[in-house]
């Protein structure tokens, strides 16, 4: 889905207020907390990025909560950090029955950022 918000407290305030919602900020949240990540909007959509560029697209869709990465397997080869997580070559999908903590997201996370500040390839 696509919202028409220039600010990502616009882009909030547009979101209907049910579980994708609260998907959304728990994972927004894990993206915000990393050091050097600014929050901005992208493509319709909140961005996760630093100096060098958008690292992260985030953005509620119909039936799940999209975090679009560019390459996974770049960020995760042996595909251990994404095990549990609905995903395709560059978006993790999370529904409504995910549950962060039982996950490696976190870590994922990390590893694409730490990946990506040393100059690493991490998009498709």
């Amino acid at each position: 889905m696509q919202y028409n918000a220039t600010t990502p407290i616009e882009y909030l305030n547009l979101l209907e207020k049910d579980w994708r919602k609260d998907k959304l900020n728990e994972l927004r949240a894990i993206l915000l907390a990393q050091p050097d990540v600014k929050e901005g909007i992208n493509y319709k959509m909140l961005s996760y990025e630093d100096d060098k560029g958008v690292i992260f697209h985030l953005n509620a869709q119909k039936n799940y909560v999209a975090l679009y990465v560019g390459d996974a397997a770049k960020v995760d080869p042996t595909g251990e950090l994404l095990e549990g997580i609905d995903h395709g070559k560059g978006c993790l999908r999370f529904k409504k029955s995910i549950i962060f903590s039982e996950t490696n997201i976190e870590k994922f996370i990390k590893k694409a950022i730490d990946i990506w500040k040393q100059g690493g390839d991490i998009g498709c």
